[in-house]
Parts: C-alpha cells; structure tokens; sequence
C-alpha cells in the first residue's frame, strides 16, 4: 500500500513523505512541478507535469515491511543551494529534486528510477540529466561546495521532454548546455569566411578612399587626421579578415611552431582592432568634450605607435609564456569539428584577461563617449553650428556609423552564452565579419560628395574643426 503522511509546502522547498509497503505489486508513480512540488500521480495530470517511476523492485529489497519514501522539489534560487557547484549547464527551473527511500543508499538497480522532465522545445541545446554529489550529506546546505556527476544515469531528450533513468537515487536535475553541432558550425565558418572575404575587398576601398580624401584636402588638418585614424581601424580589420582566413584554411595542416606564429598574429590583428576602436573614443572625447587650445605636435604617428604597438607587447608576453598552439572546437560529446591556431585550452585566462576584460573596459569607455557625443550632437541642433541642409536619415546613418566604428557590434560576444545564443552567435558572425562594408558606407555617406558643407551637427564638428576644439556653449 501507498499512503502519503505530509505534503509541505515552504518557500523554495516542496516535500512529499509516503510510507510504501514492501508487499508493493506495480511501480510508484509521482508527478512534480516547479510551482506544485510533488504528488501522487493521479488521471488529471497532463502532460505538462514531471513525473517520478520508482520500481517496486527498490521495496522488494528493504528489510522492513514499509519504508518512508522522501520526495523533494527545491528551487535552488530561492534556497540558495547548489550555487557554488562548478557546474558549465544552466539549471532547468532552477528545480533540484530529491529522492531518498528509508535510511539506506539505494544503488545498482537493475530495473532504473525514472525522471521526466518536461520543458519548451530547446534547439541547439544539450540535455543532460545529473545526479548530485554532497557526501556525506544527506542534504545539500547552502553555500556548500559539491558538483554534479552523470554517472549511472542515461539521457534520453525528446521535443518537449527529456527521460532520466538512474540505477541509485539522490538529488536529480536537468542541467542545459549549448551546443554546437558540426553543421552549425560550418555554417558559422562559410558565413565567416564569405563576410571575411567580402569585407577585405570593402576594406581595401575604404583605405583608398581615405588616401584618396587626405591628399585631395591636405591643408584640413582635422580631418586628415580623422580620416588617418579611421584608415589605421580599417586596416587593422582588413588584417584580422586576413589571418582569419589563413588560420580556418591552415591550421589543420600546420606545424606546432608554425600554429603558434599563426595564433599570436591572428590575436595580435584583433587586439590592434580592439585598441583602435579605443583610439577612435579617444579621439571623440578630445574633439567633443576636452577643450585642446594647443596643437598636438605628431598627433597621428603617436596613436598609431599606441595602436600598433601596445597589442605587441601583449602578444609578446603571452608568446612567453607559451599561451598559442592548437585549439579544438567540440560538440557536447566531445567530437572535434574545428580547429584553430589561437590561445590553448590550458592558457584560457589569458584569454579572458587579454581578450574579453581588454574589450569590456573599452566598450564601456566607447558606449560613454558615444553618449557624449550624441548629447552634444542634439545639443546643437537649431544653433548656428548646424544651420544648412539637415536630413533626418544622414544623421541617423553617421550616429550608427559611429556605433560601429566604436565596435559596438563585438559586445554581442557577451550574449553568446547560454540556451538560446545560436541566433546570437550567427548575428555576431555576419556583423563583424562586414564591419568593414559598415565603416565604408558610413565614410562615403559622411564625407561624399559634400566634403565641404555641412550635412548635420555631428559631421560638421568631426570635418570642420581646424584646431581639434569645441564650443562648450
């Protein structure tokens, strides 16, 4: 017989306790849910609910003649359990549930315990059904340090479903983990490499442009530097689209020191992108914000010694210490579907030190100065400053243009992680892969064919401020 003693119901913790006899002829089936914790499974349920399939070979093998059977559903949020758990999957609900029969270990069945968890369809995502461990606990306690382990437990996902069969209990999740499968990930690379190749022919003509521009007005000093500074971001773009596209086609087939000259310069290209979308804020503050009263004496040549050679004496460092080589791309189940001459596995903090903290100081610094500049820029409007022909569309066009300029797009990098970043990883993709095509509408936009004239607030300041100052009034 079946009977269910208590059924709690507290903030974050939901306990059903049963007291099953041994002389149990059919399985024991319990339903639970994040919001109504567990419950004998009855004809109403839908399908909507999880569900709990204790064999009754567990009670055939007890001592006594009824045991107690302790189910519970925890909101690991809310409890603020398993939060130190060096776990790489996203907790489905953030629902833990536990199972425990009498005051022994249950291990080894024969006939397994099933879980169902129900959920939404979940494309590009792995399901993988762990159990807790926290010996010698019984129950995890909050802040303490433990992990999960999927051993003696099989995973079986469906659409709207995922089956967990275990042969012992304890505490039971579902833990959600982004995939990349090996089609994704050549579509990835075709798109990469066509944006890459697209972009290098747009960079070239944006280098020319910008030539073409400071030799025709060589006595605006201003915007000879300007365009010097945008020419310097664009062939830093224009050589990563390059190693980009020499690592993807030789890093299968290169020699261990030859994979790491190839990584150090693939890095190298994008911290030098980095640096000078920097330069570019930089140069945005001096011109909107900071008064210059004095002229900068070889303006240009000292941003580009910083421009090109700050991220060599990163990359310098980081070659030191031996951080390049081979790096492998894999799917959930370890099957390798790229690889790449970048920073290794076993030098990752290099990475997020040199490559995501670099960035992160820099978008927020940019997103500030753009801020400025468009608080500057609706400032002046209807003043003498922007008194002319004014297009709405021009002036949306060089704010965007700025946007990314300033490399706002490479922040989407931070929306990569977690159960729905495949959209994500593909609008990363075909975004910076064609920053170049960007830079080249934008300067075409702003700088032709009315180089001379004012076309709107913020281009009249970037084109037609000989002494790199600005009116604070």
């Amino acid at each position: 017989s079946v009977e269910p003693a208590l059924h709690s119901r507290l903030a974050g913790l939901k306990v059903l306790l049963l007291n099953i006899s041994r002389a149990v002829t059919h399985d024991v089936l319990i339903t639970f849910s994040a919001t109504e914790g567990p419950r004998l499974l009855n004809m109403t349920d839908k399908g909507k609910t999880g569900k709990i399939q204790l064999p009754k070979e567990i009670f055939h093998s007890l001592s006594s003649w009824t045991a107690r059977v302790v189910v519970t559903v925890l909101n690991i949020q809310q409890l603020g359990m398993f939060q130190n758990v060096n776990q790489t999957g996203q907790v489905l609900d953030n629902t833990v549930v536990g199972i425990t029969v009498g005051k022994t270990s249950i291990s080894g069945l024969q006939d397994p315990v099933k879980l169902i968890f129900t959920h939404r369809q979940l494309p590009y995502v792995s399901q993988l059904c762990p159990l807790s461990i926290f010996p010698p606990h019984p129950m995890p306690v909050a802040g303490q340090a433990g992990g999960w382990s999927s051993s003696g437990c099989v995973t079986q996902p469906r659409d709207n479903r995922t089956v967990c069969s275990c042969n012992h209990l304890t505490f039971f999740t579902l833990l959600l983990n982004p995939t990349l499968d090996e089609s994704m990930a050549q579509a990835l690379m075709a798109v990469a490499t066509t944006g890459c190749g697209v972009a290098m022919a747009f960079s070239i003509f944006t280098v020319a442009f910008c030539i073409f521009l400071r030799c025709r007005f060589r006595s605006e000093e201003t915007l000879r530097n300007n365009l010097g500074l945008h020419m310097n971001l664009v062939g830093s773009l224009l050589l990563l689209n390059l190693a980009f596209l020499l690592n993807s086609r030789l890093s299968g087939a290169t020699q261990p020191r030859t994979c790491k000259v190839l990584g150090g310069l693939t890095h190298y290209c994008l911290l030098c992108c980095f640096t000078w979308m920097a330069l570019e804020g930089c140069h945005l503050y001096l011109l909107f914000v900071k008064v210059l009263g004095t002229y900068i004496h070889h303006y240009l040549m000292k941003l580009c010694l910083v421009g090109w050679g700050f991220p060599a004496l990163i990359v310098g460092v980081a070659g030191v210490i031996g951080s390049y080589g081979e790096y492998s791309i894999q799917t959930a189940d370890n099957h390798v579907i790229a690889r790449l001459c970048w920073i290794t596995s076993k030098y990752l903090l290099v990475h997020y030190i040199t490559n995501c903290g670099y960035f992160s100081l820099i978008f927020l610094f940019n997103v500030a100065v753009f801020g400025v500049v468009i608080h500057k820029s609706c400032c002046l409007q209807g003043t003498e400053v922007v008194q002319g022909e004014r297009k709405a569309w021009k002036v949306a066009l060089v704010a965007l243009g700025l946007f990314s300029l300033l490399g706002a797009t490479w922040a989407l990098a931070f929306l990569t992680h977690g159960t729905s970043s495949a959209p994500v990883l593909y609008l990363f993709t075909i975004l910076n892969s064609l920053q170049g095509i960007f830079i080249f509408i934008w300067l075409v936009a702003l700088y032709y064919p009315k180089t001379k004239e004012t076309t709107s607030s913020l281009s009249h300041i970037i084109k037609h401020d000989k002494t790199t100052t600005v009116s604070q009034e």
